[in-house]
């Protein structure tokens, strides 16, 4: 660790406490099987994931990760290559990834939730060869198989197939995984990252984060997510427990019970998440464990940090991170219930080993301290491009003009150094934006609304809503002015080629795209929402009885919009699933009911919440009712 690095870190005067084994540099070279196999020696017997439908010891999930690996070499044979894997969240798809890695190819997860459309254009991008899933993801994979793509049920593994370890030689430049992103030419990208990245990421988190083999690290991403990287090897590589927890599937209000009663550590948070999660908490919760939060993926505000000294003991430590799915982390900046935030957002911070943060002009020369540039990263640990897509790779990828095994990425960003050495994130400087923790091309939402052909012009912006958060507002000009597509057919069409993280929550008609003198859209010129009547009032249904009025209400405070109609769609109003359980966390007080989390997807509407909560008040007057979900168990009832 060089002494300039040193001296910028203690300027922070904020690190964990706890003792840990250091991630020494040497141990960047190797691959990822050898380090996680040194685990297995050193924690045979440890708890390596848990999760409700599993548990694996570090020796049990090596074993597992052997006989795939195996299998994979009986249809495949030896050669690197992108293997797909189809699993929800959870153990099997973390044996999976081992078991790829450990036969010298490299893994690209699938999110199951994504349209199948997106999945297919992955799988033919990477013109792969082998797709493993399990038995609950199995009609799925059939439905996207194409072209002869062999089929591994991991399920159905030959119970011949030996556990003991391969010992194949694997290099540290060999690919690891691919992760697709939003891309600019209006189709996902690929990063290609090789097992070097890896380690190299782990080294940075557990040396600044003192993660340790008594750490328990929660997952609360999925796998096809960069931040998961960090969350599943930072955990593994050290002889630590993963615990993944299912947000989507469990929903905010049981994140509290999961983090006391599992006694996590450890978690890592996308920001929105985190204060959505903040938002939920009485005051009277105990996370007595819980030593470090670390929050990234999106602008960090300082309402965030005070929250974070509102919920949480004086022995828990905030990091917010600034990193990208090319590279992470780039900087950090550490917070205890001592620091001071100035200004209304959190720095961006320090350095991390071995990467240095450049800020260019336009004419790519450097900007002094206190001024605006493009945050330029050099390192010897950068993604390696994108795959199959050398033009895009070699515009953003640069060769170091100083020589040496550096590259230059130029991240899109802007910041601004102050004299410390502190850096400032200042937003992006192209038009790609992150929604939630999620990186998105806006082009690529722009040209998944041409494709409805109700759509003749469109442009999409990111722009903050009441709480500062950024949503995705679509601005469209219909093919045919005289007959206005509805804005539910719209989100029906795009639901069928976008997750649902890039589908946008408002829509602002127009008969023309403003103009610049050039030709080109002028996005500046694009009318705020509140400036636009932005849905026509002409069926509008007021609320009728005592329950639709206060469904009325609680949605009114949770999107904060209104006038709201009993017909009016919860996310056609911009809800999403962090949104969902807010409503639902205030049933039981407003109804004296407890809903399942899904009821909102199946029922969106006021008029058939309504009608939902009738039936079971009168129905189950005075009992607790267990009522079974297709992913879960739920109480439904009077409480």
């Amino acid at each position: 660790m060089n002494n300039s690095f040193q001296q910028l870190m203690q300027r922070c005067h904020v690190s964990p406490t706890n003792l840990f084994i250091k991630f020494n540099k040497e141990d960047v070279e190797q691959s990822i099987c050898d380090r996680f196999q040194k685990q297995v020696h050193m924690y045979p017997e440890r708890i390596a994931i848990k999760t409700r439908e599993h548990t694996f010891t570090y020796n049990a999930l090596n074993q597992f990760a052997n006989r795939i690996a195996r299998a994979i070499l009986t249809q495949r044979g030896r050669g690197a290559e992108p293997i797909p894997l189809l699993f929800g969240s959870g153990a099997l798809i973390i044996a999976a990834m081992l078991g790829v890695l450990k036969t010298g190819k490299f893994y690209v997860p699938l999110d199951t939730s994504l349209p199948q459309a997106r999945n297919s254009y992955i799988l033919e991008d990477l013109q792969a060869n082998l797709l493993i899933t399990d038995s609950k993801h199995i009609s799925q994979a059939l439905e996207l198989n194409y072209g002869g793509l062999q089929i591994l049920n991991i399920d159905e593994l030959d119970t011949t197939l030996s556990t003991e370890n391969l010992n194949l030689p694997i290099q540290p430049d060999n690919f690891a995984y691919i992760i697709y992103t939003s891309g600019s030419t209006g189709q996902p990208k690929g990063v290609i990252q090789n097992h070097r990245y890896v380690l190299h990421l782990t080294m940075n988190y557990t040396n600044t984060g003192h993660i340790c083999a008594s750490d328990r690290l929660a997952l609360l991403q999925s796998p096809t997510f960069t931040g998961a990287v960090r969350d599943i090897y930072c955990a593994l590589l050290n002889g630590g427990t993963v615990l993944p927890f299912d947000v989507k599937r469990e929903g905010l209000t049981n994140l509290s019970n999961f983090l006391q009663q599992e006694e996590i550590t450890v978690f890592f948070a996308v920001a929105t998440l985190f204060r959505h999660f903040a938002n939920t908490l009485t005051g009277q919760e105990k996370f007595p464990k819980l030593r470090l939060i670390q929050l990234g993926s999106e602008t960090i505000y300082k309402k965030d940090a005070e929250l974070y000294k509102q919920h949480f003991s004086d022995d828990c430590v905030l990091v917010a991170n600034l990193g990208s799915t090319e590279i992470s982390p780039i900087r950090q900046y550490f917070i205890d219930k001592n620091t001071e935030i100035i200004g209304s957002t959190v720095p961006a911070g320090y350095p991390v080993e071995d990467t240095e943060v450049l800020l260019i002009d336009e004419q790519g020369k450097p900007v002094d301290f206190n001024q605006i540039g493009e945050i330029v990263v050099k390192s010897s640990y950068l993604s390696v491009g994108y795959w199959r897509k050398p033009e895009i790779t070699q515009a953003v990828f640069l060769p170091d003009s100083d020589g040496g095994d550096k590259r230059l990425y130029k991240t899109g960003d802007l910041g601004c150094m102050t004299p410390d050495g502190c850096l400032l994130h200042l937003g992006r400087k192209d038009f790609q934006v992150k929604v939630r923790g999620y990186r998105i091309e806006v082009a690529e939402v722009e040209m998944a609304l041409l494709n409805t052909n109700l759509i003749r012009e469109a442009a999409v912006l990111a722009l903050p809503d009441h709480l500062g958060e950024e949503r995705l507002v679509a601005y469209i000009v219909p093919s045919a002015l005289k007959q206005l597509p509805s804005i539910r057919e719209i989100r029906r069409l795009l639901c069928e080629s976008l997750p649902s993280y890039m589908v946008p929550s408002t829509y602002i008609t127009l008969e023309a795209l403003p103009l610049t003198p050039t030709g080109k859209v002028d996005r500046r010129a694009l009318p705020a929402p509140d400036q636009v009547q932005l849905e026509p009032l002409a069926n509008f249904v007021a609320p009728r009885t005592p329950i639709e009025q206060q469904l009325a209400e609680i949605w009114s405070q949770v999107l904060k919009q209104e006038p709201i109609g009993i017909d009016d769609n919860f996310f056609e109003l911009g809800g999403d699933s962090l949104l969902i359980t807010q409503v639902i966390a205030r049933l039981p007080h407003a109804f004296s009911v407890k809903l399942p989390l899904q009821t909102l997807f199946t029922l969106p509407t006021i008029a058939e919440l309504a009608e939902r909560i009738e039936t079971v008040r009168w129905t189950t007057p005075a009992t607790q009712v267990s009522v079974e979900d297709n992913t879960d168990e739920y109480e439904e009832g009077a409480l």
